[in-house]
């Protein structure tokens, strides 16, 4: 088989970096260092908290009789959510580096000066995008009538007897999910941090997750249940569970990247 010439390149520039194996339970002091980081510089991740708590809520109101879209939004929303974090992984090099980190620290990695940023956000929303559109065709074609509210979804689609639409829903959305995943854990900070292409970074990230399936399954059941409980406080929860997640994203890239 013919590797292609720059995925070649990217190989090569992902192999400079060593991968680290930790044990399972470092995810937990991933959150632990994650809490201290946003107790001690607390503004700009409650600024990021709090915008995406509000775009949470603007789109329950704009998809509020229309859940066939909003449950496949909000599952796109956990796949972009790495992107939007970005500023606060400039937070977290700061405080590492024992510099003054501020809300300028984090708006600055805003500035598109970096454009493999750039790429790598628009790459994670096109797939955000293209699972929306899935999930709403599955719902709205398959489901035993119009799903316009959280209860019409629960009744025929979660706990209809007749119907496996919702676990080919779950299915569906898990094996997008999971690649999307092994792609972007460690990739973002990467990119932030060291001169890697996009490619490179992702194939670091995979690399990662092949050294340590137990731990970063853990980090990901961790990520979900953590945001899951955001969203069930009518998104007040995601103020601080979305900075609380960045920071301790970049100690695990701290931790499995050498």
């Amino acid at each position: 088989m013919i590797v292609p010439m720059h995925d070649t390149a990217a190989l090569l520039q992902s192999r400079r970096h060593a991968v680290r194996s930790v044990g399972w339970t470092q995810p937990l002091r991933w959150l632990a260092l994650g809490w201290r980081d946003l107790a001690r510089c607390p503004l700009p991740g409650v600024v990021h908290g709090l915008a995406l708590a509000l775009f949470g809520g603007a789109l329950s109101v704009i998809a509020r009789e229309r859940f066939w879209l909003l449950a496949g939004a909000f599952s796109g929303f956990l796949l972009v959510a790495p992107v939007l974090a970005t500023g606060l992984y400039a937070v977290t090099r700061a405080l590492e580096r024992g510099e003054r980190a501020t809300l300028a620290t984090a708006a600055d990695s805003w500035i598109p000066h970096d454009h493999r940023l750039l790429v790598f956000g628009v790459l994670l929303s096109g797939a955000g995008t293209v699972w929306v559109m899935t999930s709403a065709s599955l719902i709205t074609g398959f489901a035993d009538g119009e799903v316009r509210v959280p209860t019409d979804f629960v009744r025929l689609v979660v706990l209809n007897p007749q119907s496996w639409l919702f676990e080919a829903w779950l299915l569906l959305g898990g094996a997008m999910a999971a690649p999307l995943f092994a792609s972007s854990v460690i990739a973002l900070p990467l990119l932030l941090d060291r001169d890697d292409g996009v490619w490179a970074a992702v194939l670091t990230s995979w690399r990662c997750v092949l050294a340590n399936p137990l731990p970063l399954a853990v980090w990901a059941a961790l990520v979900m249940a953590l945001t899951l409980l955001g969203m069930a406080t009518l998104l007040f929860g995601l103020v601080l569970v979305v900075p609380w997640l960045a920071h301790a994203s970049w100690h695990a890239y701290r931790d499995l990247v050498v």
